[in-house]
């Protein structure tokens, strides 16, 4: 069918081309239920979303295009640049992993994760877990049937999965690496518990408008650089980001009138998701693999500038002028000092978005070892209220009064299973490559200066340029000439907290 490497490659962009389109809109539908879409019509939105990606899918099924696919694959060799060579390798996964799934299944899940969402969002006003129990059967079932579908499973099918997150990575490297964050986060957890040093934190309660935290957004966001002509930003119940197009990103967050702090921090977060997509080379868009990037690799920079540079000393000295100026009800009485150590502040909790710096990671080791219990443990549904509300007890000495502030708070779970590791994973990838960023320049300085050109254009050379063309281990290595390790993260917490709590 094809005679040479340029006409199947030509076809499979061709295609391509077509899909972007279908997904774009679904993207955009996406972003409408997720923030203005009215209540009763999110079970319609979502099905002309399904109905959409469902288009795109048997796009992706044509005879004409999966046999240039096979045709790129054989002839990979004479692939003649580092994109199209990664893209012949996405569409190899892409391939093994859908080959079994038929359209129609694929438009069954796509119903399925859009009802859940829905049903997730009922449950969470409701405080009832049950209302979502359904839901999160349906979810975990057609996750085990596209595990049994692709037929290079690995044993587990927890593994299976995570490497659609995270490829290249097990929770092999998932136990040893939480079991080294245990093994020394929970004694200095209990120190910091015992400490005496008291943190000021009563003014972190006081009013603040959402019109006042909508403008701090927006500094921060102008702050860290991120382009408003290609992206906006809304509010939402869970925070996200959404990477519609080429120059269309768009970040949400969430203002609570009495916790002034989370919005901030929220955006900051989300802002980072968003310097990754505007910053990344065209050539991926040229070429298809824009979205190639891993969630570990992207969470690593989202939580790198949340919490490496946005609960810094030098961040902190950068915005409390302007957080005095916009919040003067809750900061006329609060020094610099006391503000850097609020946001620092460690204090076992039940949200995830809300914990600390350093608990945080207990948060994602409690929801790690539940999903895999969810995908392969043959845990009951019902049961898992009680086994979440026990591993808090368990690691942080608190227990959820209600499922909203437990099992339901998070949406990961409408969608699928293997997300939440990553974020762990991202808080270890950045920990190394800020100790590298360090060695090249003076950060501390180009911080204190609000000089974010500069650690833009180190991310961008170093951490996001080749981002879609490797694996996350051969791309942590590329960047600091060592093997992935939780060491410098655990270094760092130890280091950080033992000070601030005077141990």
């Amino acid at each position: 069918m094809f005679m040479d490497i340029d006409s199947a490659l030509s076809h499979v962009k061709k295609v391509l081309a077509e899909v972007r389109v279908y997904n774009h809109a679904c993207a955009t539908l996406s972003f409408d239920q997720e923030t203005i879409c009215p209540s009763k019509a999110m079970q319609e939105q979502g099905e002309v979303s399904a109905f959409l990606s469902n288009k795109a899918f048997t796009l992706q099924k044509d005879e004409k295009y999966l046999a240039a696919c096979r045709y790129v694959h054989m002839h990979r060799d004479e692939l003649t640049n580092d994109f199209d060579r990664a893209l012949e390798e996405s569409l190899y996964r892409d391939y093994i992993r859908e080959k079994n799934i038929t359209p129609a299944m694929q438009h069954e899940a796509s119903l399925i994760y859009n009802r859940a969402y829905v049903n997730w969002l009922n449950a969470k006003k409701a405080k009832d877990f049950s209302i979502f129990a359904p839901s999160l059967k349906e979810v975990r079932d057609i996750s085990l049937r596209d595990v049994q579908l692709n037929e290079k499973r690995k044993p587990l099918a927890y593994d299976t999965i995570f490497d659609g997150y995270e490829r290249g990575l097990t929770s092999a490297d998932l136990d040893a690496t939480f079991n080294k964050c245990k093994e020394r986060l929970v004694p200095l957890l209990k120190k910091i518990v015992a400490s005496k040093k008291k943190i000021r934190t009563d003014f972190l309660s006081r009013i603040v408008t959402d019109e006042a935290q909508t403008k701090m957004s927006r500094y921060l966001l102008e702050t860290m650089g991120f382009d408003f002509e290609r992206g906006a930003f809304t509010t939402t119940e869970h925070p996200f980001t959404s990477e519609l197009g080429k120059n269309d990103v768009r970040v949400t967050t969430h203002y609570y009138p009495n916790m002034f702090y989370s919005s901030m921090f929220s955006i900051i977060h989300e802002g980072g998701h968003a310097l990754f997509e505007q910053n990344q080379p065209n050539e991926n868009f040229e070429h298809f693999i824009e979205y190639n990037k891993t969630m570990g690799m992207h969470e690593s920079t989202s939580r790198f500038y949340e919490n490496r540079i946005g609960r810094s000393k030098e961040f902190i000295h950068l915005i409390y002028p302007k957080t005095c100026e916009l919040f003067p009800e809750a900061m006329h009485d609060v020094s610099e000092q006391e503000f850097y150590e609020a946001m620092n502040t460690v204090s076992p909790s039940l949200i995830r978005t809300e914990a600390d710096e350093f608990t945080y990671t207990f948060h994602v080791i409690i929801r790690y070892e539940i999903e895999k219990m969810i995908v392969d443990g043959g845990v009951e549904i019902a049961d898992l209220p009680r086994i979440w509300n026990d591993k808090y007890e368990e690691y942080l000495g608190v227990r959820p009064s209600n499922d909203a502030e437990g099992i339901l708070q998070d949406v990961h779970w409408s969608s699928g299973f293997g997300y939440f590791p990553t974020y762990a994973l991202g808080n270890m990838y950045n920990a190394m490559y800020y100790n590298k960023m360090r060695e090249d320049f003076d950060l501390d300085a180009a911080v204190l200066a609000g000089d974010f050109k500069q650690i833009n254009g180190w991310m961008t050379e170093n951490v996001w340029k080749c981002a879609d063309r490797v694996d996350p281990k051969t791309w942590i290595k590329g960047i600091t000439g060592r093997d992935f390790t939780p060491d410098d993260f655990l270094d760092y917490l130890e280091k950080k907290y033992s000070e601030i709590y005077e141990l």
